[in-house]
């Protein structure tokens, strides 16, 4: 007799975020809201965060890490950079499911003994870069040519918040993650230059990057400006394309069939949730892995080349 398959919603998956802080946060709400899971804590040292995050949806506040690792088969990494590869790590070698924010991890060797780790003990270890959520959105996961040249631009205001890595860890690795997803390679060569401003790590940095073929990658990110400003324009051999992310404006003179409202996307419109959805999927359902930990090794090899 042929057994029946279980529906999907009636398998969830047991997950805990690791970081009461504002992405935290986020992420807790995810866990939350979504309809796979069950959301059992949250870990973080400073312990009243911990149980004001954990109160306001009805989960537990863990004074200990390995305790919440016991109850759960997966964590999302949500704390300062500089403890990414700690956390990773405990959980990855406890058999967990991981889904980490960037930067994957603040050091190399850390990172690949992640990757390391989590192929050893078949687990999903996703890396945050939300942006290839909204580059799906957009359809450049499609585009039939590849770049021969991208120029971004990531700008933000002043925040201590991920000022334990450098600005290129922080926020210009979401497009270096882009650019090496869409030139399909690393670079061959790495020019960067750095200054600190404002905290103890590089606050703006700029980098280029050449690949094999003679393309070229123009990449620059501040966290010390004024406001908000992610420009992205990609050249193509038959034309370009130019996306604002902040003014959502769009201007394609390629032939591709990008999507010009792409902010509308449920992939793009909640990126963060998209993230969810991928991790969830790949362990429940055993779906691809939409930025895996060797993603997130590369980015961040590059971003410590950049800073160096």
């Amino acid at each position: 007799m042929k057994q029946s398959v279980p529906a999907q919603s009636e398998r969830r998956l047991k997950i805990g975020v690791v970081g009461a802080g504002v992405f935290g946060g986020y992420h807790a709400n995810k866990c939350a809201e979504h309809e796979r899971t069950e959301f059992i804590g949250i870990f973080d040292p400073d312990y009243k965060a911990c149980k004001l995050g954990a109160a306001k949806h009805g989960v537990q506040a863990f004074k200990s890490y390995e305790t919440m690792l016991e109850q759960t088969e997966a964590v999302i990494i949500a704390c300062p950079a500089s403890y990414h590869a700690q956390m990773g790590l405990s959980a990855l070698r406890a058999g967990r499911h991981v889904l980490v924010e960037k930067p994957v991890a603040a050091v190399l060797t850390d990172a690949q003994s992640m990757v390391d780790i989590a192929g050893l003990n078949n687990c999903v270890l996703q890396v945050g870069h939300q942006e290839r959520f909204v580059a799906r959105a957009i359809g450049l996961d499609k585009a039939p040519e590849r770049p021969i040249k991208i120029i971004a631009r990531r700008m933000g205001p002043f925040s201590p918040r991920c000022t334990d890595v450098s600005v290129t860890q922080d926020l210009m690795t979401h497009d270096i993650d882009m650019v090496l997803s869409l030139m399909t390679a690393a670079p061959i060569n790495i020019e960067g230059e750095s200054i600190i401003v404002r905290s103890g790590q590089p606050d703006a940095a700029r980098a280029i990057l050449s690949f094999e073929g003679g393309a070229r990658a123009y990449l620059e990110a501040s966290r010390v400006e004024q406001g908000r400003d992610r420009v992205m324009e990609i050249t193509y051999p038959s034309g370009s394309l130019k996306v604002d992310f902040v003014n959502k404006t769009f201007q394609n003179s390629t032939p591709f069939a990008f999507n010009p409202d792409f902010s509308g996307d449920p992939s793009a419109a909640d990126s963060l949730g998209a993230g969810t959805d991928s991790f969830i999927a790949s362990i429940l359902d055993g779906a691809p892995i939409m930025v895996t930990g060797r993603d997130g090794l590369e980015a961040l090899r590059v971003a410590l080349a950049v800073d160096a």
